[in-house]
């Protein structure tokens, strides 16, 4: 892929994905159970930074954590290392996909002893990006550390599934949207819940940097957006009647 199209990919999915009305991770707490949500992008100065999905955990000493994840994936070794935190923290972790898991997201939630997902949620994996600058052997070394990342990350999913690793890769360079229901029968989840109304599930990310995201999701942004834009122009049109009243009384 050209450098310049990888680099307006990349800003795609990290600027226009940049927190704005998220909070970051948030977390209730209620008699031994926490739930934690992941509603961000993953990583830096976009997302929520795995310091800080640590922190968070480690504060938390409940002996069952719901990790709700809603996310459109990120920084590999952010994820990588916010997987390990879950691994490693000593309450029982139930991942619950709300809306999205994709690219690093989806092994973040491998990192849960469980993992369920939303109908109507969907799981996506690919192969790693980056990007580079340098002279033809600088390109090799890079290409050498992506082919690593990828086989890495292939290792996890093929723990989790049981599916060989020639299939697991050729899902992986195809960038593939599995549904709920694909999911399960896959491996890479263990159970399908029925979603409940919630507008926090809505689709609101900006998904173009990928090549094959699902049409529906894409609409649902952009009806969203829609959604968002009517009211805020009703509320503008309120403000000035209210203006009217005032200047009128």
């Amino acid at each position: 892929m050209p450098r310049q199209k990888l680099m307006n990919k990349l800003q795609n999915l990290f600027a226009d994905n940049r927190t704005k009305t998220r909070a970051g991770i948030r977390v209730h707490n209620s008699e031994g159970v926490s739930t934690v949500y992941l509603y961000d992008a993953i990583g830096g100065w976009y997302g929520v930074t795995a310091e800080d999905f640590a922190k968070t955990l480690n504060e938390i000493e409940a002996d069952t954590i719901h990790l709700r994840i809603n996310s459109p994936g990120g920084d590999v070794f952010e994820a990588r290392a916010m997987q390990v935190a879950l691994k490693q923290h000593s309450a029982k972790i139930i991942a619950h996909i709300d809306g999205l898991a994709a690219s690093a997201a989806t092994y973040v939630a491998l990192g849960a002893n469980e993992v369920e997902m939303a109908d109507g949620a969907f799981f996506m994996i690919h192969n790693a990006w980056t990007l580079g600058m340098g002279n033809a052997n600088d390109f090799i070394e890079l290409a050498d550390m992506l082919s690593k990342v990828d086989d890495s990350i292939a290792k996890d999913y093929q723990r989790k599934t049981g599916v060989e690793n020639q299939q697991i890769k050729q899902w992986m360079d195809s960038e593939t949207w599995f549904t709920a229901a694909e999911a399960k029968e896959h491996g890479f989840i263990d159970r399908v819940f029925e979603e409940e109304e919630d507008p926090e599930n809505q689709n609101d990310w900006d998904l173009s940097a990928y090549a094959n995201a699902p049409a529906n999701l894409t609409e649902i942004k952009k009806q969203h957006q829609n959604d968002q834009q009517i009211k805020a122009h009703k509320e503008k049109l309120l403000r000035r009647i209210d203006m009217l009243d005032a200047i009128a009384s």
